[in-house]
């Protein structure tokens, strides 16, 4: 009797030992190469469905005892859905404690202030595992989709980077951007100045894109806007370049003539009296405020200074100086 009883431990225990010896060979087994360098885990994926994805992904090798230890261990049982990176994953049991605890991986994208709609498109569009919802969307019809009045979403976008989860859609990440703008020009409207030249919130996004292409210095764009501001107050053309380069649209090559000037477009503010229809880029919320407070200031004119910043004047016989002065710090630039 004795005799069987010491059998049966000797059994038991052989088979707990071989068990625990295949628990860890799971665990411990090298993480393949896959072919995508995330791992998706479905919402509602059952244990024994994930070490099927596991296996077909060639994360882990076939094994019937995967799907217990993915249903019972304390440590693995609690995994998430969601998208994970594999970077960095030497091992199956480093795959399943990162899938029980980390938050899901992130891709970022930035968006520059003063670039245009088209070219943020080609950016996103460029976005690595960004799933591409809007491709053969038009314009008016994505911003309807973003529940934007206007066709147009020049403006309207808030630059910044942004973190996205990769094979979330592109649509998705748009309406963060248009909420952050949203938001930023709510509130520089509501807190604006007052008796601004104004008249709508669209307006200051106009205004502020005009601002955002005319200078790149954050402490200038007070000023700059005070320029357009007492421009528009007595009613004066704004007469900016940026303007007229967007309205030429695939015509600009780099350089603007007197008859870029001198031709009428819907953009062209030395033809046009008040704002253009639309933004002309995308503004930065600094610029946003800028339009939003103003500097008080005497100045109708600026023009480039040579370092960088401007020259601002009062009247058109200072301007004309100023401009004479930039000419010729140009010219002395190319002789040397």
């Amino acid at each position: 009797m004795f005799k069987k009883i010491l059998f049966v431990v000797v059994v038991l225990l052989g088979i707990i030992s071989a068990s625990i010896y295949q628990y860890f060979q799971v665990l411990k087994q090298p993480v393949q190469a896959s072919s995508s360098p995330f791992l998706i885990v479905e919402r509602g994926t059952s244990s024994k469905r994930l070490a099927d994805i596991l296996v077909e992904q060639k994360l882990s090798k076939p094994s019937m005892l995967l799907p217990y230890i993915l249903r019972f261990d304390p440590k693995f049982k609690r995994f998430k859905a969601g998208v994970f990176s594999l970077e960095k994953i030497s091992t199956l049991e480093d795959l399943l404690i990162h899938i029980n605890g980390t938050q899901e991986a992130q891709l970022s994208l930035r968006f520059v202030a003063g670039r245009t709609f088209n070219d943020w498109q080609k950016e996103w569009q460029g976005a690595e595992f960004l799933k591409q919802t809007l491709k053969n969307k038009s314009e008016p019809e994505i911003a309807k989709l973003l529940g934007i009045e206007q066709p147009k979403l020049e403006g309207w976008l808030a630059p910044n980077t942004y973190n996205y989860i990769p094979y979330s859609t592109d649509l998705a990440l748009l309406k963060r951007l248009y909420k952050r703008q949203k938001r930023i020009l709510d509130k520089a409207w509501q807190n604006r100045d007052k008796n601004l030249p104004l008249s709508t919130p669209y307006e200051m996004l106009i205004l502020a894109s005009i601002v955002e292409k005319e200078t790149a210095k954050a402490d200038e764009r007070p000023q700059v806007a005070s320029v357009f501001v007492n421009r528009l107050r007595i009613k004066m053309r704004l007469q900016t370049d940026p303007t007229v380069i967007y309205g030429m649209g695939d015509k600009y090559h780099g350089n603007i003539t007197k008859r870029d000037l001198r031709t009428t477009t819907e953009y062209n503010t030395y033809r046009i009296d008040g704002l253009p229809p639309t933004p002309i880029a995308m503004p930065s919320e600094e610029a946003i405020n800028a339009v939003a407070h103003p500097d008080t200031t005497p100045y109708f004119y600026f023009v480039a200074d040579g370092t960088g910043g401007h020259k601002f004047s009062k009247t058109l016989k200072e301007h004309n100086q100023a401009v004479q002065e930039y000419l010729k710090w140009l010219r002395s630039k190319k002789d040397k």
